[in-house]
């Protein structure tokens, strides 16, 4: 039996997915330090370039389920839903092949390999709708399964791979099989579901959705790539580490936005879900900053005296990530209402950010100065931006009417 938005709290939609996600960051954290042993210092830097390529390409699957669950939620078809999945999987699948060569060049990676890693491109994207139909009718459980696996097909198959010898290539192949195989399975378990919306071309809502979320995630690592071209090598690799204290208390609190989505995308519970959504993110950020202040004396004890300096840093690591949470949230309300125009903030914030740390950062306490600063400014502009848009125009919707009724109830 399915779960109806409604039936379960949101606490526990939030414990679910949050145990998903977490199923999948772990995994990937095993494969990043299995490839390392394995393939050695040479091999693990092409495999890591790769990586961080597909992360770029994957900026399609994040928007597509977004917009997937926000249809769901507006009584949008799930054949004509699946449908755009797959134009935005062969999309996809044609920008990478375009991509194999300039990105070969400029990484210095083999061919092979590189497409190897692109290959997992399209795949997302299907796995994505399918989980954006599951996020849209409030199957919560269902799709923590779906993320936990997620994690899993891309990271067992490679690990098998590496195991015995093999290279980069054949391990992101592999990854890339893997994933297929979950969103074929995560398109069995999502199931039939039939809305009152006829089929329409959302390929354009996607491209909207995708550039917010590329905003997003370029503007949580600038700082990280900028490091090593203001900062010398050893402050570098120190801000490096301080960075994982940003990508904890940026993702820690993921779930927030991802149960309370559906309801910033139905006109009735939008306004209200906004502002619940920024208060939960406002509230574990705050959390989150006095636990790594807190815990910054267990810095050198865990990885070592040459990382002392970024004990008295850690909460302003922190609360940077805090900040992209917040962001983050305010921008998946953008998505859900059709308001992405408000990316335009988050586009504005970076450009800032990369002036501002190339012509004032030179030391590690600078650099992340400028990065928590610039980031804080831009997430409470924006939510402010989206909270008066919530309240002032609840939802705009790309399809034609609402549905009444719980999202996801078959006709």
């Amino acid at each position: 039996m399915t779960s109806r938005p409604g039936t379960t709290s949101d606490v526990a939609g939030m414990t679910m997915v949050t145990a998903g996600t977490m199923t999948a960051n772990v995994a990937s954290y095993v494969l990043a330090l299995a490839a390392a042993g394995w393939l050695g210092p040479a091999g693990y830097g092409e495999f890591a370039a790769l990586t961080a390529a597909q992360l770029v390409l994957a900026v399609p699957a994040l928007a597509l389920q977004t917009v997937v669950a926000r249809d769901v939620v507006l009584g949008g078809d799930a054949a004509a839903l699946r449908r755009l999945g797959v134009r935005c999987a062969a999309i996809v699948a044609i920008l990478a092949a375009l991509l194999v060569a300039p990105i070969a060049a400029v990484l210095g990676t083999g061919v092979a390999p590189t497409a190897a890693a692109l290959l997992t491109a399209p795949m997302l994207v299907l796995l994505a709708g399918e989980q954006g139909l599951l996020q849209g009718t409030g199957r919560f459980a269902a799709l923590s399964v779906v993320l936990g696996a997620a994690g899993l097909g891309k990271v067992l198959p490679a690990v098998a791979v590496l195991a015995p010898g093999g290279g980069p290539g054949a391990a992101l192949t592999a990854s890339a099989l893997g994933t297929g195989a979950v969103a074929v399975g995560a398109r069995v378990l999502a199931g039939p579901h039939r809305g009152a919306q006829p089929a329409y071309d959302g390929v354009a809502s996607v491209l909207r959705a995708s550039q917010v979320q590329l905003a997003l995630i370029v503007l949580s690592s600038v700082d990280v790539l900028l490091a090593r071209v203001v900062l010398d090598e050893e402050q570098a690799g120190q801000y490096s580490l301080g960075a994982v204290a940003t990508k904890v208390a940026f993702w820690l609190p993921a779930a927030v936005g991802v149960v309370l989505y559906p309801r910033m995308a139905n006109p009735a519970h939008s306004a209200r879900a906004v502002r619940s959504a920024l208060g939960v993110l406002v509230g574990i950020g705050a959390v989150t900053v006095a636990a790594a202040a807190v815990a910054a004396p267990l810095v050198p004890v865990l990885v070592g005296e040459d990382y002392r300096p970024v004990q008295g840093l850690l909460w302003a690591f922190a609360a940077n990530g805090a900040c992209l949470a917040v962001l983050q949230g305010a921008l998946l309300s953008a998505i859900a209402r059709e308001h992405t125009r408000l990316a335009i903030g988050a586009w504005v914030g970076l450009a800032v950010e990369v002036v501002l740390i190339l012509e004032v950062a030179s030391t590690m306490q600078q650099l992340i100065a400028v990065a928590a600063t610039t980031t804080a400014v831009t997430a409470a502009v924006v939510s402010v931006l989206t909270l008066r848009g919530a309240d002032r125009d609840p939802a705009v919707s790309t399809l034609p009417t609402v549905r009444e009724g719980p999202p996801g109830h078959p006709d």
